[in-house]
């Protein structure tokens, strides 16, 4: 069994560590509410969405709101929002956890986790690059400054699990090759 090395000394794991914690928040409090049942949503927090896309125009949260008509265009990214509600945000809880603690059990969940969200995020990017610039935001189109910051916005939320899913596929495989190391000692 190895020594814990302290979060401190794992730049790597610190990064994943503050991105698991971060959103957390930002799930529970303006992604999933598109899932909620509406009577259960306090009033300053059901006004978070609102205006979010009031001031980004994000075309995927207005979407699912049904901000911008029909919700039924977007049931590909409800489906992917009860992902997050029944995967991702447990993943958050116990990936935090673990890495707090330097407990390598928790790779394969991992590297499952960053796989499933580098490719449930790269339609979002699609849409955000496909939709329509204008001058002025309208629904079914966005300004390009707004585009600018979703992409600032839902970028980082590719590269980083892609990243995540890299790193994590190559710890899972060095701790396959120990182990069966390990084993052929004995």
């Amino acid at each position: 069994m190895s020594k814990r090395v302290p979060l401190s000394a794992r730049p790597l794991d610190q990064v994943y560590f503050l991105f698991f914690l971060m959103h957390i928040p930002a799930t529970l409090l303006l992604d999933l509410q598109a899932i909620y049942p509406t009577s259960m949503v306090p009033k300053f927090i059901a006004s978070l969405p609102a205006s979010y896309v009031k001031m980004s125009g994000d075309p995927l949260i207005g979407g699912a709101m049904g901000y911008f008509g029909t919700e039924e265009t977007y049931v590909w990214f409800k489906t992917f929002l009860f992902l997050e509600a029944i995967f991702q945000l447990p993943t958050f809880v116990l990936g935090a956890r673990a890495l707090y603690k330097d407990n390598r059990r928790i790779y394969p969940l991992l590297l499952v986790y960053a796989a499933s969200t580098t490719t449930t995020t790269l339609p979002c990017l699609s849409v955000v690059l496909t939709t329509r610039l204008a001058s002025v935001a309208t629904a079914g189109a966005i300004t390009s400054a707004q585009r600018l910051l979703l992409l600032s916005s839902y970028i980082p939320f590719f590269i980083l699990p892609l990243v995540m899913t890299i790193d994590m596929a190559m710890r899972v495989s060095a701790s396959v090759t120990d182990g069966s190391e390990a084993k052929k000692e004995n």
